[in-house]
């Protein structure tokens, strides 16, 4: 169910297509995210960690110390405004208490908090709120009316010969203050590649597949991370001696302004992290389908009233659910204390755990395979340099009794206070700034 409504809103970007349109849009989009290209893009991290700093400081300023503050409600227009910038160059300014990402964030909380019931043209919003991608002409775009069908070939035939260039040398030559990314944003990175000699004619990406990767991007580079880190800051605000020890670690760091490699390099920061994304998977299960008749082997034999099995015969089209929560959180696996965040258990990870086919961190959360998270190194980083930012200037206490918070599932699993059910999607802490001694 989640992955048609998905299909409303995604269009045929990566995360919907299979088969042979899904390695060819897999071996298109790996480039732009490389490791150097993620080095290029921590700047942008860091940047909007900061600004999102200045903004609770503005808070506790305003109301005094500890402020309660919706972690999630600020977490969200952060990741906002870096895949803007890291995706497209572009500048959502929904940090910016006098920007204009009022109505875009409204849509996305329509869009992301109601996807069920709801099912928005996600592309033409984006070509509202982002004039580059309007290069790009669909069917759907509404130039042709009336089943005109020799006005809609015109605008495709005279748009099919410019669309490429605009994108890859229009961008560059914005924004000569030193903020722009001079094509380093992953569409321009997503163009360069589609065009790149070594790509067969054959094997290049339409129009429509390279703008249907632009709804992927967001939802995959916005709400699973935010909700991460949400979860983390949750985390952290249950277990103080934790994130003090975190903190100590994030302070050893002679900047404020660390590098992906500086991050990378931060065992216990890596260790908060893996763990957080063990004990708070965003996305809890997703779905496959067989696509034949197959037999799947069991690490451990059951009996039923007449034999011992080691495997299931599944049927093509039968659906098979992957638990990743459950997973991540089976005893069998992490042991007795499996659903407590325990970071120094990554010190010496159960051996069993080798087993997991996940792409990172012996766990399901970016699943594994050639359907892995492509973008898994980008949110990793990014999450480091919010986690880096924050816990460092702030010390977070939860708002509420624990118990009280609650998750239900979306896209992702979004937090709600029970008892404040109508205020919709927030996690509320108390932050105070860190003194440090």
């Amino acid at each position: 169910m989640v992955r048609f409504n998905l299909s409303n809103i995604l269009e045929a970007g990566l995360l919907i297509v299979e088969g042979e349109q899904h390695r060819m849009q897999r071996r298109i989009l790996n480039p732009a995210f490389g490791p150097a290209q993620i080095r290029d893009l921590t700047g942008i991290f860091v940047e909007k960690s900061m600004q999102l700093c200045d903004i609770w400081r503005a808070e506790i300023s305003k109301y005094g110390e500890p402020a309660r503050v919706d972690v999630l409600s600020g977490l969200s227009k952060a990741t906002l405004d870096v895949i803007g910038l890291a995706g497209f160059n572009y500048h959502f300014d929904t940090l910016n208490p006098e920007g204009k990402g009022t109505e875009l964030s409204q849509a996305f909380d329509v869009m992301f908090g109601s996807l069920s019931d709801v099912a928005i043209d996600f592309l033409r919003l984006f070509k509202v709120f982002i004039p580059p991608l309007r290069i790009f002409y669909t069917d759907e775009d509404g130039c042709c009316s009336g089943g005109d069908e020799a006005h809609r070939h015109a605008a495709h035939r005279g748009q099919e010969g410019r669309d490429l260039k605009a994108a890859e040398s229009g961008k560059d030559k914005e924004n000569d203050d030193g903020s722009s990314m001079h094509g380093r944003d992953l569409l321009t990175l997503l163009i360069k590649a589609n065009m790149s000699t070594d790509i067969q004619e054959s094997q290049r990406l339409s129009d429509e597949d390279v703008l249907a990767q632009v709804p992927t991007f967001f939802v995959a580079g916005h709400e699973t991370t935010s909700n991460a880190t949400t979860w983390c800051l949750f985390a952290l605000s249950k277990a103080p001696e934790i994130q003090q020890k975190l903190r100590e670690e994030l302070w050893s760091v002679p900047t404020e302004n660390p590098t992906m490699d500086e991050l990378n390099e931060l065992p216990y920061l890596d260790a908060v992290v893996r763990e957080t994304m063990r004990v708070h998977s965003p996305v809890p299960a997703t779905m496959r389908m067989a696509g034949k008749d197959d037999i799947i082997p069991l690490n451990t034999p059951y009996t039923d009233v007449h034999e011992v099995h080691d495997s299931i015969k599944i049927d093509q089209g039968t659906p098979i659910v992957i638990p990743i929560q459950a997973i991540n959180r089976e005893k069998d696996l992490w042991g007795e204390d499996a659903f407590e965040l325990k970071p120094e258990r990554w010190e010496s990870p159960p051996d069993i755990t080798q087993t997991i086919p996940g792409v990172w961190g012996n766990m399901m959360s970016f699943l594994g395979g050639p359907r892995s998270c492509i973008g898994c190194r980008f949110s990793l980083v990014e999450m480091k340099a919010l986690l880096s930012t924050l816990v460092r200037a702030f010390e977070f206490e939860l708002a509420v009794p624990a118990s009280d918070s609650t998750k239900k599932i979306g896209i992702v699993q979004r937090p709600f206070v029970t008892s404040e059910m109508e205020k919709g999607n927030q996690l509320p802490l108390l932050i105070r700034s860190y003194v440090r001694g």
